[in-house]
């Protein structure tokens, strides 16, 4: 009687550290989505204000190639 009653006293003690155990994993995996998600978000960001500084650039290069197109044009009206 004594060791079924320690044999069930141990193996509620062991399922009580595995429950223990997979909250924290829960935890952990909640907590590396939540961080998966930040970087994610950065990358994105990161990815549209590249996007956006090409964008200005090459509209940049446009306005110099058409001011040298006018001051080209305005040499030849001065000749």
């Amino acid at each position: 009687m004594m060791k079924v009653a320690v044999t069930v006293a141990v193996l509620a003690l062991g399922l009580a550290g595995c429950a223990r155990d997979d909250e924290a994993a829960n935890d952990m995996t909640a907590n590396e989505f939540s961080t998966e998600n930040v970087v994610e978000d950065d990358m994105n960001a990161a990815a549209s204000a590249a996007d956006n500084a090409l964008g200005n650039a090459e509209e940049a290069i446009e306005n110099v190639q058409e001011a040298a197109d006018n001051a080209a044009e305005a040499v030849e009206n001065a000749q």
